[in-house]
């Protein structure tokens, strides 16, 4: 762990990086995506990508609790145990990488995954028309793989999660759930690699009212602002966060 542990979150940080979870909230709530995607290069400003992932994988854990303890009775449990099949080792792997390599190496990763994300978003691959459920086992592999090391493409499994033919309370809960199992696979090995000391869980905990608060509000708000305006000021911010990531380490 880098110095930055000891005084995670002063009180200047804790304002900016809570101001930065509601807007990311709000956005997401908007777009379906793009909470950690803002709130992530956020908080590797501050505290470096070591810090900043344990800190954001705390965050999302609550959220994925409360969107599967709302949705619970529209939970598609098979279709979660195959992405999980693949999501678990691969998660574990992920994490392993993140936890052994340098963070400067990580800090530019970051920023290709970052750049890779709105790619994705972008090309929009067009998911098997017959879409069974074993084809998730592979998909959770390649998710696991991705968010071990980061979490920036949080929403990757989106677009196969809605071709599967779930929608509404059943895709939100069914896809909070799987996202639910790898983060708390990541956090035990974040744990067993030292990665979570006191303060991380700490600034973790602080999020989470924030980004329940940005999601309140994005409903409220966001629901009549033009989602296509978001999702470009999101791109942009992503890709000129990414190329900093990869220029600077």
């Amino acid at each position: 762990m880098t110095g930055a542990a000891a005084d995670l979150l002063t009180l200047h940080a804790a304002v900016a990086v809570g101001s930065a979870a509601v807007v990311a909230a709000l956005v997401g709530g908007v777009t379906g995506g793009g909470v950690t995607a803002i709130l992530l290069p956020i908080l590797v400003l501050y505290v470096g990508i070591q810090e900043a992932v344990p800190i954001v994988t705390i965050a999302l854990i609550a959220a994925s609790v409360s969107r599967v303890a709302v949705y619970r009775r529209d939970l598609d449990l098979p279709v979660v145990g195959w992405f999980c099949l693949g999501s678990v080792p691969a998660t574990v792997a992920g994490t392993l990488l993140f936890t052994r390599a340098a963070p400067g190496f990580l800090t530019r990763l970051f920023g290709v995954v970052l750049i890779g994300a709105v790619l994705w978003r972008r090309l929009q691959p067009r998911p098997p028309a017959d879409l069974a459920r074993p084809w998730f086992a592979p998909l959770g592999a390649a998710f696991g793989l991705l968010s071990g090391v980061s979490t920036a493409m949080a929403s990757m499994p989106a677009p196969f999660f809605l071709a599967y033919g779930l929608c509404k309370e059943g895709y939100v809960g069914t896809m909070g759930l799987s996202v639910f199992v790898g983060q708390l696979v990541k956090l035990a090995v974040l744990g067993r690699a030292s990665f979570l000391t006191g303060p991380v869980v700490v600034s973790g905990l602080m999020l989470t009212p924030f980004v329940i608060a940005g999601t309140v509000l994005g409903k409220v708000i966001l629901v009549r602002v033009s989602e296509r305006v978001f999702v470009a000021l999101l791109e942009i911010f992503m890709v000129g966060t990414g190329l900093l990531f990869i220029v600077r380490g």
